[in-house]
């Protein structure tokens, strides 16, 4: 009855793809002109500023690629050698020193002493470079002669006066570089540096009461034998093989670190065996203190030049600088070995 009404041929309303030739295009902008086409975009190009630019993959790339820039510094091996020979000069000189003391003649001890605290003064002074150079220095070096008096002339064998005469020069140093406004804007960042230098002053004045108590030229002895040969062993070892190597920067290895200690408490137990009043166990105690103290100060004066040359400073005086090492080993070993015996022997 009715014919079948078949729907015009076009486009389909419901399909995607797009209006047919010849219809308007729809109104507004349009898509690929907002996103812009997928195909066409090229890797995306970061700018210094942009903070979106940074991922955390891009900071351990960075550190990847600082490691592989950093070379380790290359050892000098004369230098080293050099510098176990003066390390043992050093030891040597104190340990006879130390046997010409006794109750009615410190005088020759003390003048050892003064002679040692003054180079002391001298290379730190050249080497780390504080505010008022001159004046630490001259203020260092009246610290020495005023400490060692104090510990000759005393009527007990106390470090309590010691330190009271390291601590005023310690004022009056800090005053000096106070004076000037150069030199007062760095009184800050020094004055781990200017602690260093009068701790280390009375340091080896230590060396001193401790002659005057019962075992201590004993002690004296057996310390400043393990810790010369400690830091000689340790810089021959450094000469040889240097190796693991600790940091790039620093021209030291673990494993004359090591040996120095270990052969530094052997060389304690084998002297005590011998004294009269100690033991090989009292020896190798005191050998392990003084020659693992020592062995870590000279290394700490390894890492704290490294970092200057890393900051920019300009080397000066380079035999002073390479003294510090074995004379900051020992103005630390003494002390220690001072406490060693009076708590233990």
């Amino acid at each position: 009855m009715f014919a079948s009404a078949s729907p015009a041929a076009g486009p389909d309303p419901w399909s995607d793809d797009g209006p047919p030739a010849g219809f308007p295009p729809p109104p507004g902008p349009a898509l690929d002109d907002l996103v812009g086409p997928r195909k066409r975009r090229g890797p995306r190009r970061f700018r210094p500023g942009d903070p979106s630019a940074y991922r955390p993959d891009d900071e351990a790339d960075d550190d990847e690629l600082d490691e592989e820039e950093i070379e380790p510094v290359e050892i000098n091996k004369p230098l080293s050698l050099t510098i176990a020979g003066f390390a043992v000069l050093l030891g040597l000189g104190l340990v006879l020193a130390a046997q010409t003391s006794g109750p009615s003649h410190r005088l020759p001890f003390a003048t050892v002493i003064l002679g040692v605290q003054l180079l002391f003064v001298l290379a730190w002074t050249m080497a780390t470079r504080p505010p008022a150079l001159l004046a630490v220095a001259g203020v260092g070096a009246t610290t020495a002669g005023v400490v060692d008096t104090v510990a000759v002339r005393s009527a007990e064998a106390r470090l309590l006066p010691l330190l009271y005469v390291a601590a005023g020069g310690l004022v009056v140093a800090v005053l000096g570089q106070l004076v000037r406004r150069v030199d007062r804007e760095r009184v800050t960042d020094s004055f781990g540096t200017t602690l260093l230098i009068m701790a280390g002053v009375a340091g080896f004045a230590t060396l001193l009461p401790l002659s005057r108590i019962p075992a201590g030229t004993q002690t004296i002895t057996v310390s400043l034998t393990a810790t010369a040969l400690a830091l000689t062993v340790a810089r021959i070892t450094d000469a040889v093989l240097p190796w693991p190597r600790l940091a790039p920067q620093v021209p030291r290895g673990a494993a004359g670190v090591v040996l120095g200690a270990m052969l530094g408490t052997l060389a304690g137990s084998v002297l005590g065996s011998f004294l009269v009043g100690f033991t090989p166990t009292s020896g190798a105690l005191v050998g392990l203190v003084t020659a693992a103290t020592a062995v870590l100060a000279d290394l700490a004066v390894g890492y704290a030049e490294a970092g200057r040359l890393m900051a920019g400073e300009t080397p000066t005086f380079w035999i002073a600088r390479h003294m510090q090492g074995p004379l900051g080993g020992i103005a630390l070993a003494a002390p220690a070995a001072y406490f060693v015996c009076v708590l233990f022997l």
